[in-house]
């Protein structure tokens, strides 16, 4: 005769790992269908519509935009039209080059012409309100190609911008600075 077994201390074991599966399934299931569909709608937002950019090149874009600025921009106004005059841009470079963040100041088919940090166009010199350092070298006067547009920095004597790498093509720009969101001391609205 065998000894009885019992096994009834067991059954509770089972279905508190049984439950313990169903719980932890659905906490995936619930995480999954939650960060994917998320995730999908930061990479389309960050491809399509904005992105943040930090402005990495020392002082070019002073004293409007400071190196470690944290820029937040838009995409979805070149998708419909050209950048304008007076627009701060972030512009892709070739590799291993950084990003430039630049002001658009003349368009294509535009004569352009830069004296003592002044811009001219087609022969009469533009309004600038957000420029405050003039200076640097001078440039032209020449004519921007189509498709390319002439891109300065803010600050004249100390930029690297279209007086050295020639006009930029419009498909190099990446995105349009809106505003300032770090640090808080510069929060506001590009100039």
């Amino acid at each position: 005769m065998e000894p009885f077994l019992d096994n009834s201390h067991n059954e509770p074991q089972s279905h508190l790992v049984i439950r313990l599966l169903h719980i932890t399934g659905a906490v995936v299931r619930e995480l999954v269908l939650t960060l994917i569909p998320a995730l999908m709608l930061v990479l389309f937002i960050n491809v399509f519509v904005a992105e943040a950019a930090l402005v990495e090149e020392g002082p070019s874009m002073q004293p409007n935009l400071y190196r470690g600025d944290r820029v937040m921009t838009e995409k979805v106004s070149y998708r419909f039209a050209a950048p304008q005059r007076g627009d701060v841009v972030i512009v892709r470079r070739p590799a291993p080059e950084k990003s430039l963040v630049k002001r658009v100041v003349a368009l294509p088919g535009e004569v352009v012409e830069v004296r003592q940090g002044h811009v001219w166009i087609d022969g009469e010199p533009i309004e600038e309100p957000w420029v405050t350092y003039f200076g640097g070298p001078d440039y032209g006067p020449a004519r921007v190609p189509e498709d390319y547009m002439f891109v300065l920095g803010d600050n004249r004597p100390n930029s690297r911008d279209s007086r050295e790498i020639g006009p930029v093509p419009l498909s190099a720009v990446r995105s349009h600075a809106v505003f300032v969101y770090w640090p808080l001391t510069h929060f506001g609205v590009v100039p």
